[in-house]
């Protein structure tokens, strides 16, 4: 057997193995620790698989290991074909974030070039009846991320509403954004984002899934996947949300996940505040107005804005040496008193009063008077 068939053989035991039933990050430790890996799991026995594993051996029924393994093949044809990159929670690939979750899926499919463990991950989610004023918040929001933070990556579900603004957002702001999806690779829910998602992956973000090309959409896998969302991250914004809904979900989800959850406020007759200012008011999230509060609340260091330079400090010459210690011995001089006790021509004490001026090394005060600072 060649070493093509042995790679091929083997990529497909780990697709079908990350995808028996209630396979998770913790189900795939509990393999571990017992010893069963891929290959194990596929060939004992379900007697022995039962034993192993302390569980009754009609769980390891051999025709559903058998269809498992049908699926697998298919499907590593299918994600060869699309560059398509399959990442298992025990491969070096799998985001470290992630990992952390138990409950976290134990593959995820990866189209895109995006760094899932970016310095700064940030999640932006919310109502899909984004307003006027969520988007223009999003917009703004993600600007400032772009000019404060190195290495960042926003992440959100390209549902409609906040969702694609937040996508869209980072597009226009040159940030790479990860789009987490409910569905296979095979398609792009809804329709109308196909192009966002495209974009998304040409301009150095992913688009990232659980789910393989054969599982069928269903209305669980919507709120399965902010998991993903949430455990992806370091921080959760929650723009806009009614008390319900699938943001709200990723909110607690994120708590949970000892993630920062952050919420923008909004007017309370507003319907799509109502969800942030609960959380808000709740203390299940900080309140968010800026970049500032995130850098806060993630104890992120910002890095200095684009076309400005760090402060100089100036050091005093031996003149201004002289002028700083008699200022600090007599603070109610004037300009002739300086001149005359230091033997120093007044134009030429003027100028350098004007120079330590500039530099802040004293301020000018009424009556021909300076102060050292």
């Amino acid at each position: 057997m060649s070493a093509v068939t042995n790679d091929r053989d083997s990529a497909v035991r780990r697709l079908a193995f990350a995808h028996a039933k209630a396979m998770n990050v913790a189900n795939m430790r509990r393999f571990a620790a017992a010893g069963i890996g891929p290959d194990e799991y596929l060939t004992m026995s379900a007697a022995t698989l039962g034993a192993r594993m302390n569980l009754r051996e009609n769980i390891f029924d051999s025709r559903q290991r058998e269809a498992l393994l049908r699926q697998a093949a298919a499907e590593l044809e299918f994600v060869q074909s699309r560059g398509i990159r399959p990442v298992l929670c025990t491969d070096n690939g799998y985001p470290e974030r992630l990992a952390q979750c138990d409950d976290a899926p134990a593959i995820l499919y990866v189209k895109g070039d995006a760094n899932l463990d970016a310095a700064h991950m940030v999640a932006i989610v919310g109502t899909r009846h984004c307003t006027a004023y969520g988007k223009s918040f999003v917009d703004r929001l993600v600007a400032d991320i772009a000019a404060a933070l190195d290495d960042v990556v926003v992440v959100s579900g390209l549902a409609y509403g906040v969702d694609i603004a937040a996508h869209r957002a980072a597009l226009a702001e040159g940030v790479p954004t990860v789009a987490v999806v409910a569905h296979g690779l095979n398609t792009i829910y809804p329709a109308d984002h196909r192009n966002e998602a495209r974009r998304i992956v040409d301009a150095g973000g992913a688009v990232v899934t659980e789910y393989r090309s054969c599982d069928p959409i269903h209305r669980g896998n919507f709120l399965a996947r902010n998991r993903i969302v949430a455990g992806l991250c370091d921080a959760v914004i929650v723009v806009e949300s009614d008390t319900k809904g699938g943001a709200m979900f990723t909110a607690r989800l994120a708590g949970a996940y000892d993630r920062e959850v952050l919420a923008l406020p909004g007017r309370t007759s507003d319907v799509y505040s109502r969800g942030c200012n609960a959380l808000i008011a709740g203390m299940s999230a900080r309140m968010i107005r800026d970049v500032d509060d995130l850098a806060d609340a993630c104890r992120w260091q910002k890095k200095n804005a684009e076309g400005h330079q760090k402060e100089m400090v100036f050091e005093p010459d031996d003149e201004q040496k002289k002028v700083l210690e008699y200022l600090r011995q007599h603070p109610s001089a004037t300009v002739n008193d300086m001149a005359h006790a230091l033997a120093v021509p007044y134009p030429v004490l003027s100028t350098t009063l004007f120079d330590m001026e500039m530099n802040d090394m004293v301020t000018a005060l009424p009556g021909g008077r300076y102060a050292p600072i």
